[in-house]
C-alpha cells in the first residue's frame, strides 16, 4: 500500500498552522490569556489578519484547537508513564503519573496555564467543552489509579458517606460504566488525589515556591509518597 506524501502547499500550511499555535502560546505567556488575538498573531508573524483567518476562522477556534492538543499531550505523557509499570504496581503507577504530570507542566507552563489557568476573556467553548476526549482520559486515568489501589485503600474510607448524586452526572456515569465495582467514595478519593497532585505543581509553575524551598521535586515526591501511604500502599523504593 503506497503512502501519499503531502504536497509542498500542504506542508507549508501545516508549518504555518503550527507556528500560529506556538505564537499564540508565547503571546499568552507574555501578556496573559487576553493577549491571544488573531490580529496580534498576524502582526508577530508578518502576515495580514485575513491570511491568519484562512487558518482559523475565529480566535475561539484557535483556542479550542490549542486546548484540545495541549490537554491531549499532557494525558499522553501521564498515561505513558503509568503504563510503563505493571497493573499490579498500584503505588508505582500513582507515583509515575504524578511525576509525569509535574515534569510535563514544568516543561509546558503556557500549556498548563491554558488548560487550568484563568479563562481566556470572552472565549466561548464549544458544546461539550474544548477537549472532551482528553478530559475523559484524565478522569478515567485518575479513577483507574484509585481502582488499582482500592483493595488496600477501600477499608480506610469505609466510614465516609458518599452517593452517586454527590458527583457531576457525567463523572458518575463514566465511573459506573468503566469501573462498576468501585463505590462512590472512590470518586471522592480520586478528586482528592487530583487536588494534591495539582496543588503543589500549580504553586511551583507560578513561581510561588521559588523562595520557599530549594528542592521542590523532593517536596512534591514526599507529598505523593504520603498520599500513597494514606491509601494503604508502600511507596516505591521503600
Amino acid at each position: 500500500m503506497s503512502i501519499v506524501q503531502p504536497t509542498r502547499r500542504e506542508l507549508r500550511r501545516i508549518e504555518t498552522t503550527d507556528e500560529i499555535k506556538q505564537v499564540a502560546l508565547r503571546l499568552m505567556a507574555e501578556g496573559g490569556p487576553g493577549a491571544i488575538t488573531l490580529r496580534a498573531i498576524a502582526r508577530e508573524m508578518g502576515m495580514t489578519a485575513n491570511a491568519v483567518y484562512s487558518y482559523f476562522a475565529t480566535r475561539d477556534d484557535l483556542i479550542t484547537t490549542l486546548i484540545a492538543e495541549v490537554y491531549g499531550e499532557l494525558v499522553d505523557a501521564t498515561e505513558a508513564a503509568r503504563d510503563a509499570l505493571p497493573a499490579t504496581d498500584a503505588a508505582g503507577r500513582i507515583l509515575a503519573w504524578a511525576c509525569a504530570f509535574r515534569d510535563w507542566v514544568l516543561a509546558n507552563r503556557e500549556g498548563f496555564q491554558l488548560i487550568y489557568g484563568d479563562p481566556v476573556p470572552g472565549y466561548q467553548p464549544p458544546e461539550g467543552g474544548p477537549a472532551p476526549e482528553a478530559l475523559h482520559r484524565a478522569c478515567a486515568g485518575l479513577v483507574g489509579l484509585v481502582a488499582g489501589a482500592w483493595p488496600a485503600a477501600g477499608p480506610r474510607y469505609a466510614d465516609e458517606d458518599y452517593d452517586w448524586p454527590d458527583f457531576g452526572p457525567a463523572l458518575a456515569e463514566m465511573v459506573r460504566a468503566e469501573f462498576p465495582d468501585l463505590p462512590p467514595v472512590a470518586v471522592a478519593v480520586a478528586l482528592r488525589i487530583w487536588g494534591r497532585m495539582h496543588g503543589l505543581v500549580a504553586l511551583e509553575s507560578h513561581g510561588q515556591l521559588d523562595d520557599q524551598i530549594a528542592d521542590r521535586g523532593k517536596l512534591y515526591r514526599g507529598e505523593m509518597n504520603r498520599l500513597i501511604r494514606e491509601l494503604g500502599l508502600t511507596p516505591p523504593g521503600r
